[in-house]
């Protein structure tokens, strides 16, 4: 995780985009990006695009790691304790 989240940030900052990249305009970004994703989904009889769907998923995963970058969370930390959460919130019937 360490590694592909320095590569988003250096990507970033080599372009001199880290001043747009505000906790709101980063979660606007993740939404968009979302939006676009679902698009693949929208009508029940077309097919997905795979490749489409791999980009936008892919772009919805940088903006999350960035935001996570930059607010100074750990995202394989949160991820862990949100799982935690969702276990005692969502029981598994096989338990």
């Amino acid at each position: 995780m360490t590694s592909i989240l320095k590569k988003i940030i250096e990507f970033r900052d080599e372009r001199g985009w880290r001043e747009h990249d505000t906790p709101d305009a980063l979660a606007k970004s993740i939404i968009i990006e979302a939006a676009e994703l679902l698009q693949n989904f929208q009508w029940p009889d077309e097919a997905p695009n795979h490749e489409n769907i791999k980009e936008e998923l892919a772009d919805v995963i940088i903006y999350a790691l960035a935001m996570c970058s930059d607010l100074g969370l750990d995202p394989e930390k949160i991820i862990e304790e949100k799982l935690e959460k969702n276990k005692i919130k969502y029981p598994s019937p096989k338990m």
